[in-house]
């Protein structure tokens, strides 16, 4: 597929990282490269992801839903949206040139601000498999005048993308949402080149809790709750070094290197 004038920004960069058989069945609309039918669609794990997939999430997730649902599950001495971007940014290693990729993006908000971390000689992807949230991150990133990011409406547990592609992977605030997250984390490894560094924000089960809520919270909401060491170990088994978490309420920040 040949991406045409004004068919999204980044578009043309980020058809050179598709594995070859994502590239020939790729389309583009609303401004994302779309690899996804509608009987392709990953299934929905329950409610919480199913507010993902309306209208009226993305139109208010990067100003209210987002930093509202965060500020709730984070406590309020928690980080702030900006202050998670910095966290993320951090655990990156942004540097100018990198090639990141933001899994399950959303309406873009970090993607955008990992483009401008990375500059003009880098790329930020964003992955999501939501059409609305897709068109608002394509339409947000195009009045940002950002011609070195760009969206593709894809599967997690998929990776659309060469082995080894991107110097840098994260995942904020989704990895609870997805089917299976360890089968996910796979994925990201696997094209995550070596060396190159991971992001996580998702859900902790802290031990103050009681233990009969967690399954209740699992089967209502759709939502994984992870055990406190769970990430962390399944990064080391991934080959990650240098592994960091910081937890945060009810969710943790973690971060690693893999191993070159």
């Amino acid at each position: 597929m040949t991406v045409g004038a004004g068919s999204g920004v980044g578009a043309e960069r980020i058809m050179a990282l598709l594995e070859p058989g994502a590239r020939a069945e790729a389309r583009m609309r609303d401004g994302f490269i779309d690899l996804l039918g509608a009987e392709d669609a990953p299934e929905s794990t329950g409610p919480a992801q199913d507010l993902m997939l309306t209208g009226v999430v993305p139109a208010i997730y990067e100003r209210w839903w987002r930093p509202a649902l965060g500020r709730a599950v984070k406590g309020l001495t928690g980080p702030g949206m900006d202050e998670e971007v910095r966290i993320a940014r951090l655990l990156l290693g942004l540097a100018a040139g990198h090639r990141v990729l933001d899994v399950a993006c959303g309406p873009g908000n970090f993607t955008r601000e990992f483009a401008r971390a990375v500059g003009s000689d880098g790329l930020a992807t964003g992955l999501d498999a939501s059409e609305t949230m897709l068109k608002r991150a394509a339409r947000d990133t195009a009045k940002a005048r950002l011609d070195n990011a760009g969206y593709v409406r894809g599967d997690v547990a998929a990776l659309p993308f060469e082995a080894g592609t991107f110097d840098a992977v994260c995942c904020f605030a989704a990895l609870h949402l997805f089917a299976d997250p360890f089968d996910a984390l796979t994925e990201m490894t696997r094209v995550l080149s070596p060396g190159g560094r991971i992001a996580i924000l998702t859900s902790i089960r802290r031990r103050i809790a009681l233990p009969p809520l967690k399954p209740l919270v699992e089967r209502t909401s759709g939502m994984r709750v992870f055990e406190h060491d769970e990430i962390v170990a399944a990064l080391r088994m991934r080959g990650y070094t240098d592994v960091h978490q910081r937890v945060s309420g009810l969710v943790q920040f973690v971060g690693g290197r893999l191993a070159p």
